[in-house]
């Protein structure tokens, strides 16, 4: 007797919710003294990084799969991320899933995007970017 597989988990979140996390966060992040500088020398049409953002959390909280991009590369060109810088970006996203009210999409969202930084920056630091400091891995 062939086995079932068990029934896809339901989802944290709406898309409306995600649209929602993207804006309200990254405009945090503009407004930021610190990493609102860094973005906006790197992004010149910030319609079209929403509009891509709102698709990669779609992929990773909903997988829908829209995603198709390779951040990766682009983060890595970056020059003067810090842990610091990480810290940051990981406690204003926490401040935006906090203030949706929705907590199954805090948990989501919040453990990914720690899973992210931490990614993000073992690949910094292993590319020779700052690699005498530490980061969210070395918590």
């Amino acid at each position: 007797m062939p086995s079932t597989p068990p029934p896809f988990p339901a989802p944290c979140c709406t898309e409306e919710e995600i649209v929602a996390l993207v804006h309200r966060f990254y405009a945090r992040v503009r407004r930021d003294p610190d990493l609102g500088p860094m973005f906006e020398r790197h992004i010149d049409d910030w319609d079209a990084h929403l509009a891509q953002l709102v698709d990669f959390w779609s992929t990773m909280l909903l997988g829908t799969r829209r995603f198709n991009g390779a951040p990766m590369p682009r983060h890595m060109a970056l020059p003067g991320l810090t842990p610091a810088r990480f810290e940051r970006w990981l406690a204003l996203f926490g401040e935006t899933t906090a203030e949706l009210g929705n907590p199954a999409l805090e948990a989501e969202a919040d453990a990914r995007a720690a899973q992210i930084a931490d990614r993000f920056w073992q690949r910094y630091r292993i590319e020779g970017h700052d690699a005498l400091r530490g980061g969210p891995a070395a918590r």
